[in-house]
């Protein structure tokens, strides 16, 4: 397994339309692309623009075959549109692939 760290940091005052977006829509789209959903997590010290949230894959391939199935689903290109009519709803999106170390309970 390797695990897909992501943040995504909210443009202002679109923080609540980005969690409504996974709540209502993307959380859907995500089990339907057989995406292996961690969690989600917002801070509570620091920042709170930020939305953080993990998602496991069995390696690369499967990531990339099934990001790429999710980008171009009709759902999502909808979703996503309607969702930022008034604006885009991120400033910015890290990503980084992480895979666990062989001493790490989680594999």
């Amino acid at each position: 397994m390797i695990y897909e760290y992501r943040v995504y940091e909210a443009m202002p005052g679109k923080a609540g339309a980005l969690h409504a977006r996974f709540r209502n829509a993307t959380m859907d789209l995500f089990a339907k692309h057989g995406f292996r959903v961690v969690g989600f997590w917002e801070p509570v010290t620091g920042a709170n623009n930020e939305l953080h949230y993990i998602l496991g894959w069995q390696d690369l391939a499967e990531r990339d075959r099934l990001w790429a199935a999710f980008q171009g689903d009709p759902a999502w290109q909808k979703t996503r549109q309607e969702s930022e009519r008034d604006g885009v709803l991120t400033a910015r999106i890290h990503v980084q692939i992480w895979k666990p170390t062989d001493y790490s309970p989680m594999r």
